[in-house]
């Protein structure tokens, strides 16, 4: 499984159909309509993913 964000293969499944990716730090869920990707906050909560925050690159 390759990361929706990055393209990295050091992606782990956490859930049923729900991925983590150890190289840009995101969560992502396949569903019917295509991918969820969320950023994960300090505290461990999940936050929908920002595409213009630099900090993840």
């Amino acid at each position: 499984m390759n990361c929706p964000v990055c393209g990295g293969k050091a992606t782990g499944k956490v859930g049923i159909d729900q991925y983590y990716c150890w190289d840009c730090c995101v969560e992502f869920r396949m569903n019917k309509e295509g991918v969820d990707i969320f950023e994960v906050a300090e505290d461990g909560s999940l936050v929908a993913f920002d595409p213009h925050n630099t900090a993840l690159y």
